[in-house]
This record gives structure tokens, sequence and C-alpha cells, in this order.
């Protein structure tokens, strides 16, 4: 299969890119900038991308019922209204590890945010995994994580995949959509190291996992079984989520960084930090939003 072609849609030169969301009703991109605390959305049919400081670093979102996105934030959970600014803390996690931050997250089928946290300075095992319920209850979920990154379901709700970054595996679990309880967590993919780390994950609409690869330069495209389908080479060497989305969820957004750079590799490398796009042929599905079934 040939390679698709890959754009850059937005330079715009982020520190740590990460946790791209497709927003259907108003067909635009939600991604972040971790920790320069910035929330950015992007309209693609416009080229035009708003931000908003939140002013502390931010890990993820997801879209959420009542309007807004919910956040995953350095101290627990928090809405943002992106047009307006108004940002409001939900709920405190991990409020006495001023040393930890939150990472990757995102909404299961019933509504429920999940994200983890990870030390600023990579201390093995210093985070943890949480589900924030519409209620606004919090539970923890794993703990002894390291890097909590990709998160994402299985079509029919019933399998949870999810990245502990440090151990170069995709793991599965078996998942409970009614309950939001989970079990039996496995290895489905082991990484080879010379393939990068992997990092943040979507699942498209036939149910294989898309998992970017930091310090890669590449996305992998995996079968439900674990067994490698595609490789797409990046021309950025640590892209760190994906995406689908456009109005028929066709087209695969991934965000990227450049801080682990120097000046010169920067100078090599024009797109890092840039919001890409591609084509790949196959398509998508709706981002689960927070407070309610998708």
């Amino acid at each position: 299969m040939t390679d698709p072609a890959v754009e850059l849609v937005l330079d715009a030169r982020a520190e740590l890119g990460d946790g791209p969301r497709w927003d259907p009703r108003e067909q635009r991109l939600f991604w972040v900038d971790i920790m320069r605390g910035r929330v950015h959305s992007f309209r693609p049919g416009k080229g035009a991308c708003r931000s908003v400081d939140v002013g502390r670093p931010v890990g993820a979102l997801a879209g959420a019922a009542a309007g807004g996105v919910v956040l995953a934030v350095a101290g627990g959970f928090a809405r943002l209204d992106p047009d307006s600014g108004h940002f409001e803390m939900l709920a405190t996690v991990e409020a006495d590890r001023p040393q930890n931050r939150m990472n990757d997250g995102a909404c299961d089928a019933a509504g429920r945010f999940w994200a983890g946290t990870m030390a600023l300075d990579e201390r093995p095992q210093a985070g943890a995994l949480y589900r924030l319920d519409p209620s606004g209850a919090v539970e923890t979920m794993i703990t002894d994580v390291t890097i909590s990154n990709g998160i994402d379901w299985s079509p029919d709700g019933r399998r949870m995949y999810y990245v502990d970054s440090p151990t170069r595996r995709i793991d599965v679990l078996d998942f409970d959509p009614a309950t939001g309880r989970i079990a039996n967590r496995r290895p489905l993919v082991e990484v080879p190291a010379e393939a990068g780390i992997p990092d943040g994950l979507t699942v498209d609409a036939a149910g294989f996992v898309w998992l970017a690869l930091w310090g890669g330069g590449a996305l992998r495209r995996y079968a439900p079984d674990g067994t490698l389908d595609r490789v797409v080479p990046l021309p950025v060497s640590h892209p760190t989520s994906c995406a689908f989305g456009g109005a028929d969820l066709d087209e695969l957004y991934v965000t990227s960084a450049r801080r682990p750079l120097s000046k010169e590799e920067r100078a090599r490398e024009p797109m890092a930090g840039g919001l890409l796009r591609l084509r790949p042929g196959v398509a998508g599905r709706l981002a689960n939003v927070f407070g309610t079934a998708a």
C-alpha cells in the first residue's frame, strides 16, 4: 500500500503538542500544548487556530455534553469554555504531589473521562490512571504508572487499550461498559526499541489501533489481535498522538513536539511541533464526550 501524503496544516511550533480531539459540531480540532498550558482549537476550513492559556500544564481534553471541553490538568480535572475562556476546576487529583502532572486521556462511551498522571522528572511508577465520572466522582483505576499515555476502546466497548510508555507496550484490558470496570490487563503489542516509544493512540472504525511513536517518526496501525498492519512514516521525529477528523472522519490529524530537539535539530526538522494531516484510506469514529453516552 502506498504511504499517504502527509501535510503540515498548521505550523504551530508546539513545544509538546498532544491530545487531538475532533469536534463534529463545530468542525474543529481541539489539541493542547502541554507544558505551555494552552488549549487550541483549529478550524481546517478557515486555517485559523484560537488558543486559551489555562495557567497550568494540560495533558488531555474531551468534548463535554454540557458544552465546552473537559480537561486533565496539573492538579486534577477541569472544564473550559474555549470560546469565552472561562475555566473552572471540577475535581482535585494528587493535590499532595506537585511534582506530578496529568498526561493523556479519553472518554468512554458512557461519558466517563479517563486520564493519567506522571512525574515531571519521569520517575518510575509515580503516576496513576484515574476515572472522572459524570457525577464528579474520581476513582483510581491503575496505580504504579510511569508515563500514562494513549487510551481508547474497541468499537464494541469491551476492550480498553492503554499505554504506559516506558513498558514499550500497548496493553489491552477487559472493559465493562456498564460499570466502567477494568480487568485482565495483558500485553497486546510489544514495540521494539528501534521503532520508538509508544505514545498516544486512537482506534478506527474497523477496530484497528493507530499508535504514535515518540522518537520513531512514524505511526503504526495494529490489528485487534496485535498484528502490525501498516507503518506510516512522518516528517517529524516526535509525533505524540493522532485523531480522526473531517466531515467524513477520514482525515487523520497528528500532533507533534519540538521540546526534545536541539536548536540544530529543529532547523533540520521544520515541521516539528506542527499539526499534520493525512488521509489513510480508512475512517475513524466520533470521539466520546464527557457526561453522556456517545
